[in-house]
């Protein structure tokens, strides 16, 4: 026991330097970190780039290669050279298995300096409709009405073709109705456009008051469509079923009943 705490004792006072040296790099390091960061999310707030995770990640890891750069020679005794030739050596195996993270990172920073999507857009892609919450080193998040979160690499991103939507495109509700062809149209209007208001008055975009619009006929009557504009959180299934409700509660006269009868004329 008591050569081992000579053995510590010596290895500490030889070593002193050295120890002191990579606490001291390595507190430098997470304090610059966190200030870094921290001013970078600033900075990119106020500006015209897009603020995103991808840069102030792309910052940390520079900040701690740096920091293990400068402790490699003092401390462990490696070369940063020699690592380097190294790392260069086995970079082309390395890059075969990694090609996937790769492309995902240069297609995050395609996106971002592109500004093709940013935090806050309104997107359609493969079938998902929901705003961008976050673009990753390598992936982009996109969080639907329902509050689910779809998950999907930048590569893909950068190749898929995708839809930006305006706030009114993309809470449209559609709900399509059949009217008798004895009806009058500006009625037909009127009394729709008074019972979808009064009943989705809580939930609808501000400045975009329901709308009417006849599309055609068909065996049965005059086809039309009620177009609904939701604000943000709000259902689009829960909208088109209160509509539908108010345009069925009480049943007005004017709307068809049964395909093949007779009362539709």
């Amino acid at each position: 026991m008591t050569d081992f705490r000579n053995f510590m004792a010596g290895w500490l006072q030889t070593n002193a330097g050295k120890l002191i040296w990579l606490v001291l790099v390595l507190v430098v390091a997470f304090v610059a970190n966190h200030i870094v960061s921290r001013l970078l999310r600033k900075a990119l707030d106020k500006s015209q780039i897009p603020s995103a995770s991808i840069f102030i990640n792309l910052m940390r890891v520079v900040i701690w290669t740096a920091a293990v750069a400068m402790v490699l020679q003092p401390v462990f005794g490696i070369n940063p050279t020699t690592l380097v030739t190294a790392l260069g050596i086995g970079g082309v195996a390395i890059s075969l298995g990694l090609k996937d993270t790769i492309a995902n990172v240069i297609g995050g920073f395609g996106l971002m300096l592109g500004r093709v999507i940013q935090p806050g857009d309104l997107v359609t892609i493969q079938g998902t409709t929901g705003t961008v919450v976050d673009i990753t080193w390598r992936h982009s998040m996109i969080e639907t009405r329902g509050g689910d979160r779809m998950v999907i690499p930048n590569s893909i991103l950068n190749t898929a073709a995708l839809t930006k939507l305006t706030p009114s495109s993309e809470g449209m509700v559609t709900l399509e109705f059949t009217a008798k062809v004895s009806s009058d149209p500006a009625e037909v209007s009127r009394d729709i456009l008074a019972r979808v208001t009064q009943a989705t008055a809580d939930m609808a975009l501000e400045g975009q008051p329901p709308l009417v619009k006849f599309t055609g006929f068909s065996p049965y009557g005059m086809t039309g469509q009620v177009l609904l504009f939701v604000r943000p959180g709000v259902l689009l299934s829960t909208a088109r079923d209160r509509a539908a409700r108010a345009i069925a509660t009480p049943a007005p006269d004017y709307l068809v009943e049964d395909g093949g009868s007779a009362h539709n004329l």
